[in-house]
């Protein structure tokens, strides 16, 4: 996926030459610690720091005979530093280094999607207020409920997006946490300063009690959250796809001048990219599984956390980010047919005002239940016939005898679904 992705900062964090990368950074801020405590010469700094270098190809050939990828990296390091190496990795253990460096480059990771879901809000917003009063039908169990804007449509998956930012915001700082505390998190072997040092370093926090490794809550917690911004996508995704069924046809995914929908039928204009997001979002909820799977491990540490994770974090990081950027696109270019959205509103033939007529019943002294009674009766008819609610509330003498004309007029105004659009706009901060 990383060769084909159209941010490459996301794909470049999850390369080996970039992980080592991160891990030489945290072996010399060790080395400068150490150095702080006397444990290392300082005429031995100026080698770790200048001759530290290391080759992804070079570890990758050590590692077949040596089969210990963080060996295989010190060895590498040690070749070209020389002498001074001995100082390298003094006291620490191989998690230290590589669940430190995987705190730093998740942590980078969930910033990069910040830039991602606050780039989200920003279209959306913006489509949002171009349609904060344009009128449609609501619908619940996918059948016409009541008059609705499609603005308001738009405005709450705004929120739902203010809600996933302020749960990535947690799990980032759920992450950033780093460890250097030797082979069971005693210290036994390491001044504590020296996890200070480094994760300051690094843009950490140190972890305030770690086993040989930090507890996997913190990357279940993470990719749950990835999951649970994968849901809203493919919820926004899905909400698309229906609103662009042929038969409905408010709002249509952009389709390209020279595009082609299907090799066999000419005409067709398909939603794919929305279909494309819906169905990465399963991956992400299968990722967030794997991470809680990783919670549980054997006392202070065991490694089947390890295998999984080499997968599912580059994996999900890169998946939501490109998620992120294609709904980013498909809300800042989709089509919206206000015309159809009005002709759908209007197809049940007044249908949809069925509760306001019940209300005013009701308000003018009819028994709710009678009431019910009367305008389920008529809706009955309306399903079945080439006739208006309207219509028939204006012939029934029941009706007549509670309300006037302009009563049942007022009834049938669709604009009793907008009056308080700038309410709810203000208060979601969109106005």
């Amino acid at each position: 996926m990383i060769h084909r992705y159209t941010r490459p900062e996301m794909g470049t964090l999850w390369t080996d030459e970039a992980k080592f990368q991160t891990w030489l950074e945290i072996e010399i801020y060790a080395c400068e610690a150490q150095a702080e405590l006397g444990l290392v010469p300082p005429e031995a700094l100026p080698d770790i720091r200048e001759r530290s270098d290391f080759s992804v190809e070079r570890i990758n050939e050590l590692e077949k005979t040596l089969n210990h990828d963080v060996i295989a990296f010190l060895t590498n390091v040690a070749e070209n530093v020389g002498e001074a190496s001995r100082y390298v990795h003094l006291g620490l253990t191989s998690s230290d280094v590589v669940d430190t460096a995987l705190a730093a480059v998740t942590r980078r990771a969930g910033l990069l999607l910040r830039e991602g879901v606050m780039g989200l809000m920003d279209v959306i917003a913006v489509r949002a207020k171009e349609h904060k009063f344009t009128p449609m039908i609501g619908r619940t169990h996918g059948i016409h409920a009541e008059p609705m804007t499609f603005g308001l449509k738009m405005a709450l998956w705004h929120e739902e997006m203010r809600r996933n930012l302020e749960r990535l915001d947690r799990a980032i700082e759920r992450i950033s946490f780093g460890k250097i505390s030797g082979a069971v998190g005693t210290y036994a072997n390491i001044d504590p300063f020296v996890e200070k040092y480094v994760c300051e370093k690094m843009g950490l926090k140190p972890s305030p009690i770690s086993t040989q490794i930090l507890q996997r809550d913190r990357h279940a917690e993470f990719l749950s959250t990835i999951a649970i911004i994968g849901g809203s996508l493919e919820k926004f995704a899905t909400e698309i796809r229906h609103l662009q069924k042929t038969e409905v046809l408010e709002v249509e995914e952009f389709f390209a001048k020279g595009q082609k929908g299907s090799s066999a039928m000419p005409h067709k204009r398909n939603p794919i990219t929305c279909e494309r997001v819906a169905g990465m979002s399963r991956l992400l909820r299968g990722y967030a599984i794997a991470g809680f799977e990783d919670q549980s491990l054997w006392h202070e540490r065991d490694i089947t956390h390890s295998s999984v994770e080499r997968v599912i974090l580059p994996d999900a990081t890169i998946a939501l980010d490109y998620m992120l950027a294609k709904m980013k696109n498909i809300v800042e270019k989709f089509f919206v047919y206000p015309e159809n959205m009005l002709k759908n509103l209007n197809g049940t033939r007044g249908l949809i005002f069925s509760q306001q007529l019940l209300l005013a019943l009701t308000k003018r002294g009819m028994l709710r239940e009678d009431a019910y009674a009367i305008v389920q009766e008529h809706a009955m008819r309306v399903w079945k016939e080439d006739v208006h609610l309207r219509e028939l509330a204006e012939s029934d003498s029941r009706i007549r005898e509670t309300l006037s004309d302009e009563d049942i007029a007022a009834c049938f105004d669709v604009d009793r679904g907008t009056r308080h659009v700038d309410m709810i706009f203000e208060r979601l901060g969109l106005a």
